[in-house]
């Protein structure tokens, strides 16, 4: 009744699955008084996810794990006989990341379950079974720090279970697999491998514990950012889009390391065909540190060489994420809109974005603030140089973390730019309430501050924009949901009487009243 997270197929007739229990005489007691009082992290009475085996022909369930936890993904070996599981052993790991995932092994036939690695060197991520074998390949997620993995690589790792051994796949790729897990072959797997703004497609072949890397060739191979393997090992399947090519999926044949007679499978929203796209391409800028950043940029659909253009900064969440060159037209972020509005947009993927390595990933911890927005300020003057913006048109925006620095840089040094417009979604502008609020509170700002607000109260002031809001003379336009758990709306609220109070926000086209409630979240 309370739906399934999880499911994979046991055999033709059989479908395992992940599902919490159904309700307990404690809820069933709450219900009955009608007490609708929340416990927070209330583990004690919290249904623990469980294995379930669900027959096809007889329409029976039948439970195949008591654990007490909660399991949130499982892969099922080549023999079918065993379950190698992830389960979550608290309810606010999210938020301090103290007690971490661990993996058990389940054997189906015997009845009986082991929790490996005991030593909890490994995080592992996601679980994919093998081909060539009864092991499991294990995604793992890498961090130098002790505690926190806000920013990491992925790497992977091969489990036998037969001698309960992970061994580390040599992948001879620095920045890790990307996000999403190897699809196996009968000698080895396909995976994507992190490299920027476009991902790098890759054959491993294992030879005993070894593998070795061979890049794979085709068409469409530079732009590729998913795929699925056949049972035969032959076909595959691939989205393929760039930044300005909306995604379809391809059948190709895998032939060794080549894809043959590759055919597009899918015809995903025809209509784009007829509408003006932004042109987009990858440009690359000295950012902090001196160092090379990448970003985005779209064009505006009535371009014309020559002449300069105002700018919109779309800015990526996070931080460990990134823009790719990819088709990424959403509500969130409506490039073309902009773009069609006859503005340039830039993506940047600044130091703290994920797909450039371990040392970028980490590069802001305990630096919050100090690279990024450097980073975006000199791509700003990069496209200024180049003469195709207008230094006294831009503007910012974005969610999340993109909102947080898009709201830092109308607040950031002693004069800051002046930007002409602000869209902040779901953004930040007090730290010491994110601290207890957000979801991720504690992992979050202990990480990227180095210190919780406890420790160093003066520190969580300094890099609150809440405190430098009497600076903005930005129109702004905040938005925020009731329910999220990730940016509380109690930011937004801070944000908007801040800017209310101050009353230098209004756009000068409109009564500033009106200007200020069209400020208001929703």
């Amino acid at each position: 009744e309370r739906g399934v997270s999880r499911f994979e197929w046991l055999d033709d007739d059989t479908l395992l699955f992940l599902a919490p229990e159904e309700a307990t005489h404690y809820e069933a007691q709450q219900k009955e008084k009608k007490d609708a009082t929340i416990v927070v992290d209330d583990e004690e009475h919290t249904p623990p996810v469980r294995l379930f085996q669900y027959s096809i022909k007889s329409k029976q369930v039948t439970r195949l794990s008591s654990n007490q936890d909660w399991m949130q993904d499982f892969a099922i070996s080549r023999d079918k006989n065993k379950v190698l599981a992830l389960h979550n052993r608290s309810l606010r790991y999210v938020y301090d990341q103290e007690v971490k995932p661990v993996v058990y092994l389940h054997d189906l036939k015997a009845g009986t379950s082991k929790q490996l690695f005991p030593d909890g060197k490994l995080l592992v991520t996601r679980l994919t079974a093998a081909r060539e074998a009864d092991g499991f390949y294990l995604t793992t997620a890498y961090t130098t720090h002790p505690k926190y993995v806000n920013a990491s690589i992925n790497l992977l790792y091969y489990f036998d279970p037969a001698t309960e051994k992970a061994t580390p796949v040599n992948l001879e790729w620095e920045n890790g697999l990307a996000d999403g897990c190897p699809q196996p072959t009968s000698d080895g797997f396909l995976v994507l491998l992190a490299n920027g703004a476009r991902h790098k497609v890759a054959r491993y072949v294992r030879t005993g514990t070894t593998w070795k890397r061979l890049w794979l060739e085709g068409t469409h191979v530079s732009n590729t950012f998913d795929l699925a393997l056949g049972p035969d090992g032959k076909t595959l399947l691939y989205q393929f889009n760039t930044a300005d090519t909306p995604p379809q999926w391809y059948r190709a044949n895998l032939n060794g390391v080549q894809l043959k007679d590759s055919a597009q499978l899918t015809e995903i929203n025809p209509q784009f065909k007829a509408r003006v796209k932004a042109k987009a391409e990858v440009i690359r800028w000295k950012g902090a540190l001196d160092e090379e950043v990448e970003g985005i940029l779209y064009y505006p659909h009535n371009y014309e060489a020559g002449k300069k253009y105002p700018l919109m900064l779309m800015i990526h969440g996070g931080p460990n994420g990134a823009d790719f060159d990819e088709w990424a037209e959403n509500w969130a972020y409506p490039t073309n809109l902009i773009c069609e509005r006859g503005a340039f947009v830039l993506k940047p993927n600044y130091h703290g974005s994920s797909n450039y390595g371990l040392k970028f990933g980490e590069s802001i911890a305990g630096k919050y603030y100090e690279l990024e927005i450097p980073d975006i300020e000199k791509g700003v003057d990069f496209l200024i140089a180049k003469g195709l913006v207008d230094a006294n048109r831009l503007g910012t925006m974005g969610w999340s973390n993109g909102s947080i620095l898009s709201i830092a840089l109308t607040t950031w040094g002693p004069t800051p730019r002046k930007y002409k417009v602000l869209g902040a979604g779901a953004g930040d502008v007090d730290w010491t309430s994110d601290w207890g609020n957000a979801h991720f509170g504690a992992s979050f700002d202990n990480y990227y501050f180095g210190k919780a607000p406890l420790d160093d109260p003066e520190l969580y002031i300094k890099k609150s924009p809440f405190f430098k809001l009497d600076k903005v003379r930005v129109p702004t336009i905040i938005f925020f949901g009731t329910q999220d758990t990730n940016v509380p709306t109690q930011q937004g609220w801070l944000h908007y009487r801040a800017l209310q109070q101050e009353g230098r926000t209004s756009a000068p086209a409109r009564p500033s009243a009106g200007c200020r409630r069209s400020c208001s979240r929703r």
